[in-house]
């Protein structure tokens, strides 16, 4: 089972999602636009296959009134009068019935494409949608809730476009058809259909609503609860040493309780819908039958749109014909209408999924407003730069200017400086207030404090994860808001505390921080991270497969696999946010060389709660509630004994 995603706020075992939402005005309308935009030649196939399996379905009826008719002559006239009209009737049926068959097999196969097509592309854009959205919309979302649009509202689309749409169509037609026929034979009898329809949609409407609620009600319980099993089986380890067994047990019998008493109501109303339906066709067929009779008995002469149906020698043989034709009609009517009120779910539940589809799709995307690239470069002993698509070493920062046209070169060197930044992830509360700092390149700063200070959101707003509230931050003396995001992100080298590696091999794990890089450096930069070692002895060596996000290594494993896919990333900015929290004291102690070798040249800043990975910087910031209180290099901050000296010496211990 995959692994459970912490959520952001809600409960222990809560679902994963929340209540889900009901289908928004115009879903539907949108949901076809795009299906007549991405499919329309395929899908226009599809409604006029449809659409002739439709009226054959109903054709029936009226080959039955013809064969009555004829035969019914025949009786009177001798059959060798109404044989050649027989035999056209018969010939006109199977060519009408071999084409229902044949658009039936077409509109089989083509809607099989055309689904799957439609998904692939659904997929397709709600992936490439999610890259773009700003890290704000992930920090605010829960996983679980937005993987769910992969998984459960895609089935629930799929079963909308691949069955519910194309049925109702069908029968929509079909009962056009039906309703055509039948005021074109007979009125009185199709008022009798008309009011059993009246009957059948009121039955729908309360049995198929309440049947609808419960099924969406459904869909959440199943989400919570698999959600909760996902947590458990997660957290294992922690349930086990805390004993809490019988208190998982019985948080999930509730939740499981609950998924009981959705589904019961929502299959026991959807199981009652059918034979109800069914039963009032059967008693629409008896009426039909008995109203018919009841024509015939007192020779009331049979109404139609086109006037009054004449005698044939006495008896109203085409009015029997008629009614004789109007018995499976009504059979035909109500199964059409059952067919409509068995899709309730599935249409309520598809237009639901498609909703929150949509509502995903149409966050706002990440801006940049950049205009800053980053090339390779070659730099003249004179200092001039040249751009180029060689592979030099060198980066220059490319600024064309709006102004005059004219386009300048900056070396890359790392050097970042903040000018009175006042930050909030929310507008009214601030994280940051008033900070001023500047690294020049190859300095190494260093950030402490408190959980909550701030200081891991320094490093976002370097990022530009976050734009700044106040105040200017400058790279290399550009503005950050005039470099394009992905170039700036390019010049930076990241080693988080939670690390994240991805399924495949431990060659393209480290391989993530460069893709061009070769066998060779991706070698050197595990050496460099000292986790060649560990690596060789694997099964396969660097060809280790990793799954789960390295559920085979050790944390420290794994954050050593991270720090060398930073190292081989060979960024001028590297930022190490409590990049050796999860290595023991001897391993950080050779880590320690090695990251001390990698920023060598470079601008690096550090996060950590063990001061002794930060004591050799060139300057230690101390946060406190968003100010920096103290800055200074390690020697001048223990002589000031202040916060810092009490961290250090053991008064005050960070949370």
């Amino acid at each position: 089972m995959a692994r459970a995603v912490p959520m952001r706020g809600g409960k222990p075992g809560q679902g994963m999602r929340g209540p889900r939402p009901k289908a928004k005005k115009g879903t539907l309308k949108r949901l076809l636009k795009i299906l007549f935009k991405t499919n329309g030649k395929l899908l226009s196939l599809v409604l006029f296959c449809l659409t002739v399996s439709a009226i054959v379905s109903v054709s029936s009826s009226i080959f039955l009134e013809r064969l009555i008719l004829e035969i019914g002559r025949g009786l009177v006239e001798g059959m060798d009068a109404v044989w050649s009209s027989l035999v056209t009737i018969f010939i006109t049926m199977g060519c009408v019935y071999t084409a229902g068959i044949l658009c039936n097999f077409i509109y089989s196969r083509l809607m099989a494409v055309l689904t799957q097509r439609f998904l692939h592309d659904m997929r397709t854009n709600i992936f490439n949608k999610l890259q773009s959205y700003p890290i704000r919309f992930f920090d605010t979302h829960k996983t679980g809730d937005i993987m769910s649009s992969f998984t459960n509202d895609t089935d629930a689309l799929r079963q909308l476009v691949s069955q519910s749409i194309p049925q109702l169509f069908s029968v929509s037609i079909s009962i056009v058809t039906l309703l055509i026929i039948m005021f074109t034979s007979s009125i009185w009898l199709s008022l009798v259909i008309f009011l059993g329809c009246v009957v059948m949609f009121l039955v729908t409407k309360k049995v198929g609503g309440n049947s609808a609620k419960y099924f969406i009600r459904q869909q959440m319980s199943i989400a919570a609860e698999e959600g909760y099993i996902e947590e458990m089986m997660h957290g294992q380890k922690v349930v086990k040493v805390f004993c809490h067994e019988e208190e998982t047990i019985k948080a999930f019998d509730e939740k499981n309780e609950q998924l009981f008493h959705d589904a019961e109501k929502a299959h026991s109303f959807a199981n009652i819908l059918g034979p109800i339906m069914n039963n009032l066709g059967n008693i629409l067929y008896v009426l039909i039958a008995f109203v018919g009779g009841l024509l015939v008995y007192f020779n009331i002469k049979n109404l139609t749109i086109t006037g009054f149906q004449p005698l044939y020698d006495g008896v109203q043989l085409t009015f029997i014909a008629t009614i004789m034709a109007f018995l499976p009609r009504s059979k035909q009517f109500a199964g059409n209408i059952n067919q409509v009120s068995q899709q309730i779910n599935s249409v309520v539940m598809g237009l639901a999924g498609a909703s929150r589809i949509f509502e995903l799709m149409d966050q706002e995307p990440e801006s940049d407003d950049g205009y800053v690239t980053l090339v390779r470069c070659n730099i003249a002993p004179d200092g001039t730069i040249t751009e180029t698509e060689e592979r030099t070493g060198h980066w220059a920062w490319k600024h064309p200017h709006k102004a005059d046209g004219t386009i300048t070169y900056t070396e890359l060197k790392g050097d970042i400086q903040m000018f009175d930044v006042d930050f909030g992830y929310v507008p009214d509360k601030i994280v940051l207030h008033n900070v001023s700092l500047y690294a020049h390149p190859g300095q190494k700063v260093a950030f402490v404090g408190a959980t909550g200070a701030g200081k891991t959101t320094i490093t976002n707003l370097i990022n530009r994860f976050y734009d700044i509230a106040d105040g200017k931050i400058r790279y290399d003396g550009i503005n950050i808001n005039k470099i394009k995001k992905a170039d700036l992100r390019k010049s930076l080298g990241i080693v988080l505390q939670d690390t994240n590696l991805f399924t495949g091999t431990v060659m393209e794990n480290i391989r993530y921080g460069r893709l061009s890089a070769t066998d060779e450096e991706c070698i050197e930069a595990a050496k460099l991270a000292y986790a060649h070692d560990f690596i060789t002895r694997l099964p396969d060596g660097y060809n280790t497969m990793l799954t789960a996000d390295g559920a085979n290594l050790s944390q420290g494993q794994r954050q050593l696999l991270s720090i060398a896919r930073a190292a081989v990333k060979d960024a001028p900015v590297m930022i190490l946010d409590e990049a050796t929290s999860s290595i023991d004291t001897r391993t950080e102690a050779l880590v320690q060389k090695g990251t001390d070798r990698l920023m060598q040249g470079r601008t690096v800043f550090v996060i950590a709660h063990r001061l002794s990975t930060v004591m050799n910087s060139d300057v230690i910031m101390v946060l406190d509630q968003g100010h920096i209180i103290e800055r200074g290099s390690h020697q001048e901050l223990i002589a000031k004994r202040g916060k810092y000296y009490q961290l250090y010496t053991g008064a005050f211990e960070l949370e």
